[in-house]
């Protein structure tokens, strides 16, 4: 067997391995989304994502401070609003006092400066027809109408403390018209973390029930259609022209193709979101003791990061910091 090339040389020790390991999986890589819903004295579980919270604002602010510890490198907020104050031009998006930018506002007095504080940037939550957008007289979510809206809820959530805007929305010139709104104000500070490429996915369910989602129809006339590839680089080279400072692709693991073209195209760093339906996946797998949990969580962020992504948002953000703390 002389001349035989032998790889396994490289792989015959835990020592060996980490030496020569081609990527690399930190707790300074990894989001933590989290939802704070108004109304809230406690805690209240999410049934299709086991271990995922709604926060009241203490909750939320205790979350915090261990995900900061643990090392996780930002925290993304989302705003679950009560049903009656739900309307349909998501007028509680952008009040200073709506959940969102409470919530904001906690999460900067606890961990500002300690960790990057990110805002989901889309009226979903708020609209009292589930859209991400304001609607037209014939039901159909009108544009431009919508980044109006965009701009006053980056406005509110700049003034909040949010370090970085996630524009969610898939309205096109989003990431344009928050930039002019907040560099016209002298907020050249807030960043934009651009959803460059979002697809209609089957995998958000569990998600919708996080913020309790009106959704009436479904979002396929501004999310991206799953059959395309080259058009996630069209959003990507508009959003970078726009003036994004970090790009995203989600979902990640089914879309682990766009994540790669994103990442060898992008003059930027690149976010990839594992989503709520992925999250439920290996959950509900290892629950039923079919696959180890920890183990496949790991493998699934390590996939992402292979695959392009400089962070990845997960709820399994501070859990996983630990993990790798303990390595």
């Amino acid at each position: 067997m002389t001349g035989l090339d032998r790889p396994r040389r490289l792989r015959r020790t835990p020592a060996m391995r980490r030496l020569v390991a081609e990527t690399t999986l930190q707790p300074r890589q990894l989001v933590l989304p989290m939802f704070v819903a108004d109304g809230l004295d406690e805690p209240r579980e999410i049934s299709s994502m086991p271990g995922v919270l709604q926060h009241s604002m203490d909750s939320l602010r205790k979350a915090a401070v261990e995900a900061v510890a643990a090392g996780v490198g930002g925290l993304m907020l989302f705003g679950v609003p009560l049903p009656e104050d739900k309307d349909a031009s998501g007028s509680k998006a952008s009040d200073p006092d709506g959940i969102l930018n409470r919530g904001l506002r906690a999460l900067a007095d606890e961990v500002g400066g300690a960790t990057v504080i990110m805002a989901d940037t889309c009226l979903d939550e708020f609209t009292d027809h589930g859209h991400c957008g304001v609607l037209s007289a014939d039901g159909a979510v009108d544009n431009d109408a919508t980044l109006h809206r965009y701009v006053e809820m980056a406005l509110a959530q700049a003034n909040s403390g949010a370090d970085l805007l996630g524009t969610s929305g898939m309205m096109d010139g989003q990431v344009g018209a928050i930039r002019r709104g907040l560099d016209a104000v002298g907020r050249t500070d807030t960043g934009i973390l651009a959803y460059a490429a979002k697809y209609a996915s089957a995998f958000y369910g569990p998600f919708r029930e996080a913020v309790g989602s009106s959704l009436q129809g479904d979002r396929r006339t501004y999310q991206q259609d799953p059959a395309n590839r080259r058009e996630a680089i069209r959003e990507l080279e508009l959003d970078l022209a726009e003036g994004a400072d970090i790009v995203m692709v989600k979902p990640a693991m089914s879309y682990l193709d766009i994540l790669r073209d994103v990442a060898d195209r992008s003059t930027v760093p690149v976010a990839a979101y594992q989503i709520s339906g992925e999250y439920a996946m290996i959950t509900a797998a290892a629950e039923r003791g079919w696959i180890d949990r920890r183990g496949a969580v790991l493998e699934s962020l390590l996939g992402i990061r292979r695959a392009g992504a400089d962070i990845v948002l997960t709820y399994w953000a501070t859990e996983a910091a630990h993990w790798l703390d303990q390595r």
